[in-house]
């Protein structure tokens, strides 16, 4: 069992983040965007996608803690207000969100209630109130499965006009196929940002992996920090997560987990070796012995070929998502040569 001391410290790396290039441009932006609060002309808006896994939930929630409210002269500034697309979106229940997540008070069944003219006019005014510079909606992709035609328009007419007319850049956040978005008219020359989250990948950029394993590693809550970076530990991290920062993560918060019951000083091979045994079974990866146990000459792996979709149109006995696709299994030194 662990101490509480134990768990503090677990939940401290639990929640750890760590800002790789791609994050830091997507900050970059963020703050661009906002500086145009108190500039003329047109507020541009920006598209960030990224499918399941790549960290977008958490990079939103970062920034927000960077840029929390605050009393400003006996108002609630609310400088970056985060929101999201409601399950089976309509237009008052994505206005009446927005309301609530800027702190707006009162019974949301009240709310819907009200128009939707209402409910925009009521929004915009608390915006200019509240100081807002930046305005960030996540799980956009729900728009897209939701509201074909008609209503998809609707709601996206009316965040273009709530751009407008409170002066503020909206970020529309999702899954790969919130891009759809931009085959609107109002919004395809808006999104004059727009950035992908995307796995990582030996053959691209094998150092941002490693960079992130060695971030990872310095963050871990032993007196001695671990030594993640040798190739055969690092192409064994890469090939369990396919490049996935979530399951990537999700096994390291495990391992992290085995070390501290054991009362070690840093993490080992052996507690990687556990956490495998326990997270990746052999359905997972049948016939192939514990990573953590191979040369690296014996270690395969495969990384993202194509990002997953939603098409709509699919025949009705068909699902319209459609999974993320992975290379075949191949050594280590072939995904490297790609």
């Amino acid at each position: 069992m662990l101490t509480d001391k134990q768990k503090e410290k677990l939940n401290e790396f639990r929640d750890v983040f760590i800002e790789y290039p791609i994050i830091s441009t997507v900050f970059n932006d963020f703050d661009r965007l906002r500086l145009g609060k108190g500039l003329a002309g047109e507020k541009p808006c920006m598209l960030l996608n990224g499918d399941t896994g790549t960290g977008k939930t958490a990079l939103i929630k970062q920034y927000k803690e960077r840029h929390l409210p605050q009393f400003i002269n006996g108002v609630m500034n609310h400088p970056v207000l985060v929101s999201r697309i409601p399950s089976n979106p309509t237009l008052e229940s994505t206005l009446a969100e927005l309301l609530k997540d800027l702190g707006q008070i009162g019974s949301t069944e009240r709310k819907l209630r009200i128009n939707s003219t209402r409910l925009t006019t009521s929004l915009i005014k608390c915006l200019k109130t509240c100081g807002t510079e930046l305005i960030i909606i996540d799980e956009f992709q729900e728009l897209i499965e939701h509201n074909q035609g008609k209503k998809r328009r609707e709601i996206a007419n009316r965040l273009k006009y709530i751009n407008d007319e409170a002066g503020v850049s909206i970020v529309l956040v999702g899954m790969p196929w919130a891009e759809k978005i931009a085959d609107e008219p109002q919004w395809s020359s808006r999104l004059l940002v727009r950035r992908q989250l995307p796995y990582f990948k030996l053959s691209e950029n094998p150092k941002h992996f490693v960079q992130l394993i060695i971030g990872l590693a310095n963050r871990m809550p032993f007196t001695e920090k671990p030594n993640l970076s040798e190739q055969a530990t690092v192409f064994a991290l890469f090939s369990l997560s396919k490049g996935c920062f979530r399951t990537l993560k999700y096994f390291l918060d495990d391992a992290v987990l085995y070390a501290l019951i054991d009362n070690a000083n840093t993490l080992t091979t052996k507690h990687l070796v556990k956490a495998f045994d326990v997270l990746f079974p052999d359905v997972l990866f049948p016939d192939v012995p514990n990573l953590f146990t191979l040369p690296v000459a014996e270690i395969t792996a495969s990384e993202v070929e194509r990002y997953s979709l939603y098409k709509p149109e699919s025949a009705q006995d068909e699902d319209p998502f459609i999974a993320t696709k992975f290379t075949d299994r191949m050594p280590i030194s072939q995904l490297l040569r790609k």
